[in-house]
């Protein structure tokens, strides 16, 4: 898998394009837009980044990472996407997203809200719980002594285990949470949403995390 589309040319899509590209990756980044407003990022990532349609993108991703503000989770295009693996960074902000009721409820996560909308693809959650600026600056070789953790989830073992590669070249460990049910342990107001982590640390933040009607 050498190239990364991303929908979602924000803090969080920009970086995660640095780390791609400073990994060997292509990327193919799109934005709300129009590909022509994003030719100063694309001078700055250099030749293996071009700027494109979200269709595009999502066409020529071997892995797509979603990064769009959650109200607008359905413009994300569904068949392009088809048996791939999509990468959700997304995180519910009622003050900016408008109040859903799925999410207020708690009756399901937003991972599983993209997962819906994108039946045949592969979501795994990950890159919401990190300030975008620190995915560039906080990776760090394997092995290294407390080594900075992210959180997965997903409903598909094999795509988690890309993306815990993925994430492992990017100089980060993983810890998975489990399937998209459980993404809400890593959801903002919790206990590992924002610090800095190590894999031993992030587990027990995942372990007392609470429902916020529990709270």
């Amino acid at each position: 898998m050498r190239t990364i589309g991303i929908i979602g040319a924000g803090h969080i899509g920009s970086q995660v394009a640095r780390l791609a590209v400073s990994n060997g990756y292509s990327v193919v980044i799109s934005n709300s837009r129009g590909p022509e407003t994003l030719t100063g990022l694309i001078e700055g990532l250099g030749p293996n980044a071009r700027a494109a349609t979200s269709f595009e993108a999502a066409q020529a991703g071997d892995i797509v990472v979603v990064t769009v503000p959650l109200k607008n989770y359905h413009a994300v295009p569904v068949e392009p996407l088809a048996g791939k693996i999509v990468i959700d960074t997304n995180n519910y902000y009622p003050q900016r997203d408008g109040h859903i009721l799925e999410l207020d409820n708690e009756s399901t996560t937003t991972s599983e809200l993209l997962q819906a909308h994108l039946p045949s693809s592969k979501v795994v959650k990950a890159f919401n719980h990190i300030y975008a600026a620190e995915l560039t600056i906080h990776g760090q070789p394997a092995g290294t002594e407390n080594r900075r953790a992210l959180v997965i989830a997903g409903d598909d073992q094999g795509a988690k285990d890309v993306v815990a590669h993925l994430l492992d070249q990017f100089g980060f460990d993983t810890v998975d949470a489990g399937p998209l049910k459980e993404g809400w342990r890593i959801q903002r107001d919790t206990p590992g949403y924002g610090p800095r982590r190590t894999a031993e640390a992030l587990r027990e933040d995942l372990a007392a995390a609470k429902r916020y009607h529990d709270r």
